[in-house]
């Protein structure tokens, strides 16, 4: 998704450009992606490329406050900075329509790469347009979810265990629904601990960008939310503001009345996490790249640190992040960016990938049977990506989501109106939207 800041939760994020050391070749390619840790591990792995290849690799890497604009920019340009870029999955219906990304089927028959092999809610998110259809225009490249972290050493205390017991009636744990993860965040309510006032949870309410989208989304899809009617395209009146989808918004703002920290109003993941990281909150909303950096982190993470998905309700959903890979149609090095993409599927390859620091969408890779004991966040990442749902990849999907953004924040965070009324005003922006681009 469109992550519109810095995250800086491990080893410095990379910014500008950065060139690996020069090998013995024919030419060098440059990649695209967002400054952030990942970036620094695809790095790292690259140099692998060029030994094997003789290819230079250099990196323009961007924060994230400029990442969409700056590449948007470029594809719609039509420039040749980028010959691979790592995009956001948002992009994808608006890249391909508009010519700015190769169409990979034709490359991918050829060099035997199938798309069965990857994660199938990647290969949607992050591969197909139109969605659905085995038109794929990236490869899946860095997974990504919206999951949640606890603080584990607090669970785990006999005198907190024997009084949530007595009053909830059920053992302090990771939360399995919403309901639950609601009576362990107002039992930690200002509550204090070690001298420290703390507080239930942490949960995106950022309004500029994508935040509260991205985080109301989760609780919406376990209420019954859907996008449009899944038989009549862009019909959308009963579904985005059906009965279901308005008592999940509300719960969303009862979460955020009750159990917050003070000055929740502009949350995104740099502020979960460091919410989190100060010792704040009980447990926080966040993607799932985070949590490495959070393991690592000496105050709260290794035995501190526990994670779990995202709770279920009468449906089980998450919403979906990360990125796939295109070669950009304007490059003028297309075999070379082709090549990089199929080293980039090698099994062996993507297991080191994930060894790095990146997640792997590979199916060898989640499946096998060391992956669950390979990392303590990995159990949580795999079955978080079996239930992976995702925003609109509409070519509008800007202006999809701005509507969404005004309509929710105004609602949950200022309090105007009621949720019936802000899923009302949202299914009308997003029709309007779709008869401005002669959809309905």
């Amino acid at each position: 998704m469109l992550k519109k800041w810095i995250p800086l939760l491990g080893v410095a994020a990379v910014c500008g450009s950065l060139s690996m050391p020069q090998a013995a070749k024919a030419e060098q390619l440059t990649l695209c992606w967002a400054a952030w840790d990942p970036a620094n591990a695809l790095v790292e792995l690259s140099k692998d490329f060029t030994t094997k290849t003789g290819i230079d690799m250099k990196f323009e890497f961007v924060p994230w406050t400029s990442y969409a604009d700056r590449f948007l920019n470029e594809l719609n340009s039509r420039g040749k900075l980028c010959d691979l870029i790592i995009g956001d999955s948002q992009w994808l219906g608006g890249a391909a329509e508009n010519g700015h990304y190769v169409k990979l089927n034709d490359f991918f028959a050829k060099e035997g790469i199938k798309m069965d092999d990857f994660v199938p809610a990647t290969v949607v998110g992050y591969s197909e347009w139109p969605k659905n259809t085995p038109n794929y225009w990236a490869l899946p490249a860095m997974g990504d979810v919206v999951g949640w972290t606890y603080r584990k050493d607090w669970f785990e205390r006999p005198e907190l265990q024997k009084e949530f017991k007595a009053k909830y009636g059920w053992d302090l744990d990771a939360p399995k629904t919403y309901d639950q993860l609601k009576q362990i965040a107002e039992f930690f309510q200002k509550r204090e601990i070690d001298g420290k006032t703390i507080y239930g949870a942490s949960i995106y309410t950022e309004r500029g960008s994508e935040g509260i989208t991205m985080g109301v989304t989760n609780v919406l899809y376990d209420w019954g939310f859907m996008y449009e009617n899944p038989k009549k395209p862009y019909d959308m009146n009963g579904y985005v503001n059906s009965p279901d989808a308005v008592k999940g918004l509300e719960f969303y703002k009862s979460l955020y009345d009750c159990c917050t920290p003070p000055g929740s109003s502009n949350v995104y993941m740099v502020e979960s996490a460091d919410a989190f990281k100060s010792g704040q909150v009980a447990m926080q909303m966040n993607f799932a790249f985070t949590w490495p950096g959070l393991y690592k982190d000496e105050k709260v993470g290794g035995d501190r640190i526990g994670f779990f998905p995202n709770p279920a309700e009468k449906y089980h959903f998450a919403q979906l992040g990360g990125q796939g890979i295109s070669v950009v149609s304007y490059s003028s090095k297309r075999d070379a960016a082709l090549e990089y993409i199929k080293w980039f599927a090698q099994p062996d390859v993507q297991a080191k990938w994930w060894q790095l620091g990146g997640y792997s969408c590979l199916k060898s890779v989640v499946d096998a049977p060391s992956f669950k004991s390979s990392q303590p966040y990995a159990t949580a990442f795999l079955e978080s990506m079996a239930i992976v749902k995702d925003f609109w990849a509409e070519p509008s999907y800007a202006e999809l989501l701005q509507a969404m953004q005004k309509r929710v924040h105004d609602y949950v965070i200022a309090g105007k109106g009621t949720a019936k009324e802000a899923l009302d005003d949202l299914e009308k922006d997003w029709t309007q939207i779709f008869k401005d681009d002669g959809k309905i």
